[in-house]
C-alpha cells in the first residue's frame, strides 16, 4: 500500500518537531517521494548522518520488497 505525503511528514516530524519539511510526490503515484528536511539538529553532522537520522524516523517503512515507502530522494542539511 503507498503512503501518502503527510504520513511521511508526520513520521519525519516526531523526530524532528522543529524541522522545515518538505514533501514531494514525484509521480504522482503516492510511491515516488523527495523529501526536503533542514533542521539544527544536522548541525556538525556530515550528509551521511543526517540522512540516517531521517531514514531511522520512517520507521522501517523504506524496509525490503514490502515496505510501504518504494523511493525517497532525500535532502537534508542544517539552516544556515
Amino acid at each position: 500500500m503507498a503512503m501518502q505525503a503527510q504520513e511521511i511528514e508526520d513520521l519525519i516530524r516526531a523526530e524532528f518537531p522543529n524541522a522545515k519539511i518538505t514533501i514531494t510526490d514525484l509521480a504522482g503515484d503516492g510511491n515516488h517521494y523527495a523529501a526536503e528536511v533542514i533542521d539544527d539538529s544536522f548541525k556538525g553532522k556530515n550528509r551521511v548522518q543526517q540522512q540516517r537520522a531521517v531514514y531511522a524516523a520512517l520507521k522501517g517503512k523504506m524496509d525490503g520488497s514490502q515496505g510501504e515507502l518504494h523511493a525517497l530522494a532525500l535532502t537534508t542539511k542544517a539552516p544556515v
